[in-house]
C-alpha cells in the first residue's frame, strides 16, 4: 500500500458521466404529486420552475448521463478534488483505522455545491432563461449558484434563512460580490414573507420558508425568472455524483476500498455525491461498503421523522414528494450548520434509507465541534460545520476502530471549508456554544400535519 497522503488525478481523469442512482436502485420510485391535484406531477406543471434539460435528468433512468464539454470545462477549475488520508489524525487518536478524505472545500465558492450549481445555470442558459431564484441556508448553495449565474450570465436572488444571514455576514457579502441579490428570509420581498413577518417580526427562518419564497418568486413571474435547488431532487444529487466517481479512482491510487464511506445529510446533496456510487459497487459489484449519513440532533429527519408525502416548502407551494419529514412546519434551532436545518430528505436517498441499504445516526452540535477543532489541529483544514458532522461520525468509527484493533478504512467527504464560520467556531471556543436536541412532544404528531394522501405506493 501506499505511504502518500495526497492521491491526485489529472483533468483527463474528469468525468465524462453523472451516475443516476434511479437505473439501479432496487426501490422503485414513488410518485410526485401536484400539490393541488394530489394527482402525478405532469412535466408541464414543473416548467413554471426548471428547464426542460433538468427536468429529463430529474426522471431519467438512464444509468450514466453525459456532462457537456461547457460544464466540464468549468468544473476544470477546482475539478478533479484531492483525495487525502489524515495519518496525522490516526496518530492522535491512535487507531487502527486509515481514515480518508475527499476535500470539496477547493471550489471557488468553498463547497461542493458549485457541482450543481454550473450544470444548473448551463441547462438553464441555454433554455433561454435570464434570470433566477434560489434560497440558501447557510450560504454555501447561494455562493455557489452566484458564481454560476455570473458566469453564464444571469440574475440571481437569493432567500438566505434569516438566522444565517445574521450568524454568516460574510458568505452573505461574497453571495454579494458575486452580484446576486440576497434578502433574509422570511423577507418583505414576497407574500409568504410578509405573511409570516406579520405574525412574528423577529422570525429566524427555515430551510422551507425560504424555498417558499425562492418558489413564490419564479412561479409569479411569467416565465421570466427559474428557480435553482441545491438539493434534495435527484438531478441536483445526480451532479454531485462526479465526487464519488473520482474517489473511486483514488483509492484505487491509495491500493485500500473503504470499509464505510461517511457524509453529512440535510437534503442528500454531497452525502449521494460521495455514496452513490460506491452504492452502485454494492449493488452491481459485490462490495460490501457501509454507508453512514450524519445528520444534525436538532433536524433529524431520518433518523426521528416519518417517511411519507410532504411538501417541500412550508408554504405549501412545491411539489409533495415522498420522503422522511419532521413536517413541513417544522421550525428548527439555531444550530451553525444552517446547510442541515431542513425539514425533509430526497426522496431517492429516503426510499434507500427505508430499504436498509444505507445508515443514518445524528449527533449533537457541541460534538461536531469538537471533532472539526480536532481535525483543524492535526489535518490544518477548518471545515465547516456541516462537514464536521462527517468528521464526528469519522473519528467515532476509528475509535470503535481502536476499540476492536480492527484495521478499518475510512472514507468521508469534507464538502467546505469553514472560513465564513469563525463565529460559530469563536462561539464554541468561549463556551457559549449549546447542543439542541428535538423534543419528543415536536414530532410526536408529524403525520397529523402532513397532507392527505390517497395514492398508494
Amino acid at each position: 500500500m501506499s505511504e502518500r497522503i495526497r492521491f491526485l488525478l489529472n483533468e483527463s481523469d474528469l468525468p465524462r458521466t453523472w451516475y443516476n442512482i434511479l437505473a439501479d436502485s432496487p426501490v422503485a420510485p414513488s410518485p410526485v404529486l401536484n400539490p393541488q391535484t394530489m394527482q402525478p406531477v405532469t412535466p408541464d406543471f414543473l416548467t413554471v420552475l426548471f428547464p426542460m434539460g433538468l427536468i429529463e435528468q430529474e426522471i431519467s433512468q438512464e444509468r450514466f448521463i453525459d456532462i457537456p464539454e461547457e460544464v466540464r470545462e468549468i468544473y476544470k477549475l477546482w475539478r478533479p478534488t484531492p483525495l487525502l488520508r489524515a495519518r496525522r489524525l490516526e496518530k492522535e487518536l491512535g487507531t487502527p483505522a486509515h481514515i480518508y478524505y475527499k476535500y470539496e472545500g477547493v471550489s471557488p465558492s468553498g463547497s461542493h455545491k458549485s457541482n450543481s450549481a454550473v450544470p444548473q445555470a448551463y441547462y438553464n442558459k441555454i433554455a433561454g432563461t435570464r434570470a433566477m431564484t434560489t434560497e440558501t441556508g447557510a450560504g454555501q448553495w447561494g455562493s455557489a449558484l452566484a458564481m454560476a449565474c455570473q458566469f453564464y450570465g444571469l440574475d440571481l436572488e437569493v432567500y438566505m434563512v434569516r438566522v444565517s444571514y445574521q450568524q454568516k455576514p460574510y458568505r452573505r457579502h461574497l453571495i454579494e460580490t458575486y452580484g446576486a441579490k440576497i434578502y433574509p428570509s422570511p423577507s418583505d420581498q414576497t407574500q409568504i414573507g410578509r405573511q409570516i413577518l406579520a405574525q412574528d417580526p423577529d422570525h429566524l427562518g427555515s430551510l422551507g420558508i425560504a424555498i417558499s419564497e425562492a418558489v413564490e418568486v419564479a412561479a409569479s413571474s411569467g416565465g421570466k425568472k427559474k428557480y435553482g435547488l441545491g438539493s434534495v431532487l435527484n438531478h441536483v444529487l445526480l451532479h454531485q455524483t462526479v465526487i464519488g466517481e473520482e474517489a473511486l479512482k483514488q483509492m484505487d491510487m491509495a491500493g485500500e476500498y473503504p470499509d464505510v464511506v461517511i457524509g453529512c445529510v440535510g437534503g442528500g446533496s454531497n452525502f449521494s455525491g460521495i455514496a452513490f456510487p460506491f452504492l452502485r459497487e454494492n449493488l452491481r459489484g459485490g462490495q460490501r461498503t457501509r454507508l453512514l449519513a450524519v445528520e444534525p440532533a436538532a433536524a433529524p429527519s431520518l433518523t426521528r421523522g416519518v417517511y411519507a408525502f410532504d411538501f417541500g416548502d412550508s408554504a405549501q407551494m412545491t411539489p409533495i414528494f415522498k420522503m422522511h419529514t419532521l413536517g413541513h412546519d417544522f421550525v428548527p434551532a439555531s444550530i451553525h450548520a444552517g446547510g442541515l436545518r431542513y425539514h425533509g430528505m430526497s426522496p431517492a436517498l429516503s426510499a434507500l434509507y427505508h430499504a436498509g441499504l444505507i445508515e443514518a445516526r445524528a449527533v449533537q452540535q457541541i460534538g461536531i465541534f469538537e471533532a472539526a477543532v480536532q481535525f483543524t489541529r492535526t489535518e490544518g483544514i477548518l471545515p465547516a460545520p456541516e462537514s464536521a458532522h462527517a468528521i464526528r461520525a469519522a473519528i467515532d468509527e476509528a475509535l470503535q476502530a481502536k476499540l476492536t484493533g480492527e484495521k478499518k478504512v475510512i472514507l468521508f467527504n469534507l464538502s467546505g471549508h469553514g472560513h465564513f464560520d469563525l463565529s460559530a467556531y469563536n462561539s464554541y471556543l468561549t463556551g457559549q456554544l449549546e447542543d439542541d436536541v428535538l423534543p419528543e412532544e415536536q414530532i410526536a404528531n408529524i403525520s397529523a400535519r402532513l397532507p392527505q394522501v390517497s395514492i398508494v405506493a
